[in-house]
């Protein structure tokens, strides 16, 4: 059973930047594609960034296109989102999700499969 451990989630600066990360563990990562959510308090997830088992495809949220970067190390079964010109908008709980597979319109919470528990990102004025 795959696992998912978040981590990196800390208060920021706007403007800042940050990377987050999401370790698998249990089996490996590799088949899967990857996903980032983020849950602001009351809200549903939103959708964020997604890329394929091989790294080759990335998709974007429109808000964040353009600043955050997704990215993956199957061989340190790790996924890693990299944030940058960060704004106090983004303040929310990340979560890293997995699911059997990728396309650009898996951007909803219910098409994924196995969820980590979530890493806390804060940006101040």
């Amino acid at each position: 059973q795959l696992q998912l451990a978040e981590s990196g989630g800390r208060s920021v600066p706007a403007g800042g930047s940050l990377r987050i990360s999401c370790v698998a563990s249990g089996r490996a990562m590799s088949p899967y594609a990857m996903a980032w959510f983020r849950r602001e308090p009351g809200d549903e997830r939103a959708f964020v960034a997604a890329i394929s088992w091989s790294g080759v495809y990335r998709t974007y949220a429109n808000s964040v296109q353009g600043r955050f970067t997704i990215s993956r190390n199957n061989n340190e079964n790790t996924v890693f989102l990299q944030m940058d010109s960060l704004s106090p908008d983004v303040t929310a709980v990340y979560y890293c999700a997995a699911g059997f597979q990728f396309s650009r319109d898996r951007v909803h919470s219910s098409q994924y499969d196995i969820w980590g528990q979530g890493t806390q990102v804060t940006v101040f004025p």
